[in-house]
């Protein structure tokens, strides 16, 4: 970088290796690390998840057990679908602030989609109004016939 010009990106350089880069300093970085947890302080220290740090550590020859994999995974689902989850309720509870009548479903975004209120209304007031007009007797005027 030229003088006087300061880097736009405040992330750490670190945290913007890819899997090469990553594995390259990984070596210098596991030999000072002395936390308990390699994966969580790989995956601290490099801003990946745990999966991808369990992965990688491993390509350099660390062994997990693979119980702590499947841990890992599962929790990693749980939190997606959390995190789905909670989109979903917020999304959900947005539409539902009066507007619809009836849900009829979800989009595959989870989006509802039914019918809203002011349809229905709608719909109600023109069911009457074809109601009331079947009602009524249909009177002819004299004055109005040909013959």
């Amino acid at each position: 970088m030229a003088k006087g010009k300061k880097n736009p990106n405040n992330t750490p350089r670190r945290k913007r290796y890819n899997r090469n880069a990553r594995l390259q300093n990984a070596h210098k970085w596991a030999e000072q690390y002395d936390g308990k947890n390699i994966a969580k302080g790989y995956s601290n220290w490099f801003g990946v998840d745990l999966l991808c740090a369990i992965t990688e550590l491993e390509m350099l020859g660390y062994k997990f057990k693979q119980s702590y994999k499947k841990q890992v995974e599962q929790s990693l689902m749980a939190r997606k679908k959390q995190k789905e989850n909670r989109k979903r309720k917020a999304m959900v509870e947005n539409y539902e602030d009066g507007t619809f009548y009836f849900i009829a479903g979800y989009t595959s975004n989870g989006v509802p989609f039914g019918i809203t209120r002011d349809e229905m209304d709608e719909d109600e007031d023109l069911s009457r109004q074809s109601r009331s007009q079947e009602s009524m007797p249909f009177f002819i005027d004299d004055e109005d016939l040909p013959f």
